[in-house]
């Protein structure tokens, strides 16, 4: 083995479950020396893994010799582990997750961390993400951590010293880097589809991928946006300085963008080390109830895989395969419904790829956000505003957002669903 696998291998038991920060948050050096060192550190024994958003690939099926692999998704380069049946998936709310960690229903023995460098007061920050790490570093009886000058400075809570570590090590690896990619006309249609539902001075909640990108690409001709948000991408920083972003109007946290995960490139991790304009904070912040019903005009604006008719979203299955979450839609989405002027926005493509319509008459799979929850559906062709509407309306509307040639048949099947669903309804057409 080398150096570090004997250190790690001194520090983890058998049966000791793993935490690391997730996406471009992993710390590649600690958690590449575990997978190729697997057999030895686990002493002949398990170790549990807690997966989250991947974002390299460190972690394949053959490791299931040695890992039980757990987690919220399977998206990213983690779906060669749901596909391969080792993935053992939580569908839990995201704000949960803490909870579970510090009530102990989800064990937290050994934390690998990806840290800042000192600061002047010798303390080094959890850099990229805090999310769930805070409580698991406080369940956890050991600390591993790894130092990269690449890694940010951020302000917004639990910053560790030298002695909190059972081991720290210099990385051998720059952290990684997660660029949305190139957006196409779909996503630039859905951007302005929900730019134009956005009032100057609203506080932004956003996801991850394309989608996201060409929302915040569509709102630098709005006034004095806010963020709020589990994810902090590359186009936070464009509307920062293109002084769209000032947080002047956020009812909490004026003046400061609030996150849990940096997920974006160098450009972002430069305009997020040492900036007091930039909290990260732990999960049990950013998707608490009361902290976003108390954050006017919150837009929470989430993807899914599918919606149906109704407004029931599944944002967990795709043929066949766990490729998303639960995550923290549902939060957000209740958040911004008890906001005042907030709005709850689901965005996704009509279609998929292949051609299929991502608008059905009945999921494919899970229902991740019960339709009681559902909002606004935007997709390419508009918007569909469900709030307070009953089922022929949501049917009538989420037809007409729908790809042109699936429209058809899909009203054949609106039909039969209407009269199933055990009322008297009006026509639809």
């Amino acid at each position: 083995m080398t150096a570090l696998a004997d250190r790690l291998a001194s520090l983890v038991r058998a049966g000791d479950t793993l935490w690391w920060g997730q996406a471009t948050a992993e710390p590649l050096t600690l958690t590449r020396a575990l997978a190729a060192h697997r057999q030895e550190i686990a002493h002949g024994g398990r170790l549990g893994v807690f997966v989250g958003i991947g974002a390299s690939d460190t972690l394949q099926p053959e490791q299931a010799d040695v890992f039980d692999f757990f987690g919220y998704t399977g998206g990213g380069p983690h779906r060669k582990l749901a596909e391969a049946g080792v993935l053992d998936i939580l569908p839990v709310h995201y704000s949960h997750i803490p909870r579970f960690i510090d009530n102990g229903r989800l064990p937290a023995d050994v934390v690998l961390l990806q840290v800042s460098p000192p600061d002047a007061r010798g303390r080094h920050s959890l850099g990229q993400a805090r999310e769930y790490l805070p409580a698991a570093i406080r369940r956890a009886r050991v600390v591993i951590g790894e130092i990269h000058p690449d890694v940010p400075w951020t302000h917004g809570g639990m910053d560790l010293g030298a002695g909190d570590f059972a081991l720290l090590v210099d990385a051998e690896e720059p952290p990684l880097s997660q660029p949305a990619g190139a957006t196409g006309a779909e996503e630039q249609a859905i951007g302005r589809h929900v730019a134009g539902l956005i009032e100057d001075g609203a506080t932004l909640q956003l996801g991850i991928g394309k989608l996201p990108e060409a929302i915040l690409a569509a709102l630098h001709d709005h006034k004095d946006l806010g963020l709020h948000s589990g994810v902090v991408a590359d186009g936070i920083v464009d509307l920062a300085e293109a002084g769209v972003l000032t947080n002047a109007r956020k009812t909490i946290d004026p003046g400061v963008a609030v996150g849990g995960i940096l997920m974006g490139t160098a450009k972002l991790r430069r305009w997020a080390h040492q900036n007091p304009h930039l909290q990260l904070r732990e999960t049990e912040y950013t998707h608490a109830a009361a902290v976003l019903a108390a954050s006017h005009k919150l837009a929470a604006i989430n993807s899914a895989i599918e919606v149906d008719l109704t407004g029931q979203i599944n944002a967990e299955v795709a043929a066949g395969t766990y490729v998303g979450a639960v995550g923290g839609a549902v939060d957000f989405l209740r958040g911004a419904a008890a906001s005042p002027g907030g709005l709850p926005i689901v965005a996704l493509p009509a279609a998929t790829r292949k051609g299929v319509s991502r608008i059905v008459a009945q999921l494919s799979g899970p229902v991740s956000t019960a339709r009681s929850d559902a909002g606004l559906i935007v997709t390419e062709y508009g918007v569909a505003d469900l709030r307070g509407q009953p089922l022929s309306r949501r049917v009538r509307r989420m037809i007409d957002i729908a790809a042109p040639e699936f429209r058809a048949d899909l009203e054949r099947q609106a039909h039969t669903l209407l009269r199933h669903a055990g009322a008297a309804f009006p026509r639809l057409s």
